[in-house]
Parts: C-alpha cells; structure tokens; sequence
C-alpha cells in the first residue's frame, strides 16, 4: 500500500508519534499532508509537553480554588495550525530569551558581548553561501569551518563540487537559524530553518573587477567588500575557497532579523546635541585593534583617549594618530610570521603577508562608532625607513571604506624576524562624525 492511499485516520496515528521538527517536514510533502500535519489535537499534544500548565492557588472567601493559562476551548473551536503556531512562536521566544540574557554582558575593551559566542551557539547560528548562476540555478554550500577572535569570526567555505567561475553571477551570505532549536542536539541541516540575507557580492568577471590580494605556489587571493575573500586556484581559474570575516558588532541582529532577500537595517544613531564643548565629537575614542589568521593572533591591543585638533580637519576626514612614527615607546610588533591560512579538503597553504584585521572604534561613550573585519596585505614599499631604531624593509597596510580609513606602516626587522607597527593613523569621515554627533564640522 501506498502511503500516500492510506486512510486519513491512519495517517493522523503515524503523525501523532512525530516529533515538532518531523511534522513541519512531512507537511511540506504535498497539500493533504500539510493539512493533517497541521492538526490541533496533534500539536496540543506538542505544545502541552514542552510548556505545562502553570496552575496557581489563590483563597477566596477561604474556598480554594484552582485555574491555568492554558486555554480550555475545545480543540475544533481553534482554527487549524493555531497550536503549531503558538508552539513555535513560544519555542522562539524561549531562544531569544536565552540569547538576550547572554549578550547583556558588555567586554569593557571592546564595548561588545562579552559572550557572543555562547549567544551563537544558544541560537543554533551558523553561516551559508548561495552562489547564482546565468541560468538562475542555486548552489547552496554550508559553512566547513570557523573561527572565533576576540572581535570577529572568519567562516570557510570549501567543498570538491564548485561550480564553475565563468557561469556564476552572484554570491549571498546568509545567515541561518533552526525554526526550532533542541539544545540537547546540534542542528540539523535538513530542518526547517530561517535564512537572514547579510550580503550580497556580484561576481560577474570576478577576476577583473576585484582586487587581487595576495598568493601563494597554489592559490590566488581576490578581496570582495564587506570582508569577503575568494581563493582561486592558479592556471584554472576554479573556485578553491571562500572566506568571510564578520565583525561582532549586531552580528546576530543582521544574521537573524533580517529574511532571505532583504537585509536587516541597523537602527540609525540619535544624536545628543552638546554646546558646552567647542571639540565635540573630536576627543575621548577608543580603538581595539585585532590582527589575525586563521588560529593564530598577530595582534591585540586596546589604545585609549583618541583625538584630534580641529586644524588636523582636512579632505573631509578626522585625523586619529594611534601610533605615531616619532614616537618609539608606542611601536608594537607583530608576534609570529604574518600570513593568511586557508585550507581545502586535500590541501592547506599560508599567503604570506596577507592577514584579517578587526577594527573597533568607539566612542566617548564607550558605544561602537566604527567597525569592520576585513582580509587585508602588506604592501613592501619603495622608500628605506628613516628610523635609526628600525632598519629594515618598509611594509604598509590601507584600507578604506566609505566611513573612513585605516593607514599602517611597518618595519621588517631581519635580526629579529618580526614586524613593528612604526605608524598607525585612522581617518574618520567627517559626514560620519556630524551624523553621529549632529556636529558640523
């Protein structure tokens, strides 16, 4: 006997001993199956289990008398789904509950949740690519790998079945939560889930249009922004790899408040006017600045009490000297060989000088005002370094977005084998700041 030809009855007894996650697949089956799976009594049954009436006692008039939240309307006065709505809709409620309580905790360094990663992995949070091909076809690839930093985490993608370079127009990063999350298991792939759109990149001659940021005997690395790194084998202009760096900041508002084709919009800064300081908004920032591959950590430190004098207003960007060049009590250095690691399902490899810098600006406030992860170089440039201190090859990182820029400068020092940050400089838009603080500068 065919399933699908059994009795309605007999169908609803086999439901009955499904659990939650099993009857929202088999009512994607077909049209009679939604409808049986769908059936009050069933989901009652459900919701009843997990959330017990809560009974309370109270005396009137020295009588006892007893009552329960849990409605006592007949089963068939409800339409169809309400229980199976009203039991998913409290089961996200429970997560998101545990999920705020966890995040409350705010790091004083980096004015973020301290607890970020306990609050992923309450959510059932995990990361997906969907590339798009010319003929409108999905490639869905779920995430193989990721690590976590004190500001960021750096997700991989690799898999032997890419499809091919030349026929894909488009990537998505996605964001992705279990509609039902069980604590006691990980989550499964196969159940139903929510999917939150958090970039979209074009990858339309993608060889051409983007910037090339390091390689190695095997790979070539192209830089895709917001923080988006695609690894290409060398000579066949394959697909090796993909990697995303996403900073915490509302890391899990974008990842899980927005849908599959709309991103999340991050609520707007009101502005709290001061006319008692005549440079407000231009003093008291603090920076944490992270420099990371992979596992190993190249950099972390936290630099305080940020300013910058009105004259060093120029070119529509705020100056922010954090380490300075005549200053060699601020030089830091680099702990251990900087290079960009990925690997793949046979291979592994490290592009030297290339490295996932995390920036985190915040305000006199103590509140993120600037943040961003991103895979960045190091390039060798042309002039010799004039420090007596640090002879050696000089090396620069840049990078620029529409909020600001970041300008690094560094001395090789082969006696030592390490790098030392001689010059650090952050430029903050003054479109930003004035929008920020409702300043006009």
């Amino acid at each position: 006997m065919c399933i699908e030809s059994m009795p309605s009855e007999m169908l609803m007894k086999i439901f009955s001993y499904l659990d939650a996650v099993s009857l929202l697949c088999v009512s994607c089956v077909n049209k009679r199956f939604y409808h049986l799976a769908n059936d009050n009594g069933i989901w009652l049954k459900i919701y009843s289990g997990c959330f017990p009436p809560k009974r309370t006692i109270w005396k009137v008039k020295s009588v006892q008398t007893e009552t329960g939240p849990l409605s006592c309307a007949p089963i068939q006065d409800r339409k169809p789904g309400y229980w199976k709505k009203e039991y998913i809709l409290k089961q996200m409620a429970a997560v998101t509950a545990r999920v705020m309580q966890l995040v409350k905790p705010v790091d004083l360094y980096t004015g973020l949740p301290s607890r970020i990663k306990k609050a992923i992995k309450a959510s059932g949070l995990s990361w997906m690519i969907v590339l798009k091909d010319r003929n409108g076809k999905e490639h869905v690839m779920e995430q193989a790998d990721l690590f976590f930093k004190d500001t960021s985490v750096t997700i991989f993608w690799y898999s032997a079945s890419w499809p091919c370079l030349d026929t894909l127009l488009s990537l998505k990063l996605l964001g992705v939560t279990p509609l039902l999350l069980d604590q006691s298991k990980a989550p499964s792939k196969n159940g139903p889930r929510r999917r939150s759109l958090i970039a979209e990149y074009d990858f339309f001659n993608l060889t051409e249009s983007n910037v090339t940021l390091g390689a190695d005997k095997l790979v070539q690395l192209f830089s895709l922004d917001p923080g988006l790194l695609v690894g290409l084998w060398k000579g066949k202009n394959e697909i090796a790899f993909v990697m995303a760096s996403l900073h915490y900041h509302q890391l899990l508002e974008r990842s899980t408040l927005g849908s599959a084709t709309v991103q999340y919009a991050l609520p707007s800064n009101k502005p709290i006017l001061d006319d008692i300081d005549p440079e407000y908004g231009l003093h008291d920032y603090d920076l944490h600045l992270d420099m990371h591959s992979g596992s190993c950590t190249y950099l972390c430190g936290t630099f305080k009490s940020l300013f910058c004098r009105k004259g060093d207003i120029e070119n529509g960007y705020l100056r922010l000297t954090v380490v300075s060049l005549k200053d060699n009590t601020k030089h830091v250095p680099l702990i251990g060989t900087v290079g960009l690691c990925w690997e793949t399902d046979a291979f592994k490899g490290n592009v030297k000088d290339c490295y996932v810098m995390d920036v985190t600006l915040l305000d006199e406030t103590r509140k993120p005002f600037w943040c961003f992860s991103a895979p960045v170089c190091m390039e060798l440039s042309s002039k010799a370094s004039s420090l007596y201190d640090y002879m050696g090859c000089v090396y620069t990182t840049d990078y620029a977005d529409a909020e600001g820029k970041v300008c690094v400068e560094l001395v090789w020092l082969e006696e030592t084998k390490e790098y030392f940050i001689v010059s650090l400089v952050i430029y903050v838009s003054t479109e930003k700041v004035n929008n920020w603080y409702g300043t006009n500068y």
